[in-house]
């Protein structure tokens, strides 16, 4: 479900830990280890989304920090 769930929504690792009451550490447990030995696949798909979200990182880092310093 949670792979499922960051698939369609595209989502970050933080918001799927939130969606689902768990901590994001689980998340990456169950999306590194767990997932790849029942479904290989999906898990190619979710590391695909993870690795986009870990691209932008820094950039959303950088909106988060203008938008406090402005006040926003």
């Amino acid at each position: 479900m949670l792979a499922q769930y960051i698939i369609e929504n595209r989502t970050t690792v933080r918001a799927a830990a939130k969606k689902f009451g768990v901590s994001k550490s689980t998340v990456h447990k169950d999306i590194s280890e767990r997932l790849p030995q029942f479904n290989r696949a999906l898990y190619l798909q979710v590391r695909e989304i993870l690795e986009v979200n870990k691209a932008q990182r820094h950039i959303r880092g950088g909106i988060a920090t203008r938008k406090k310093y402005r006040g926003e």
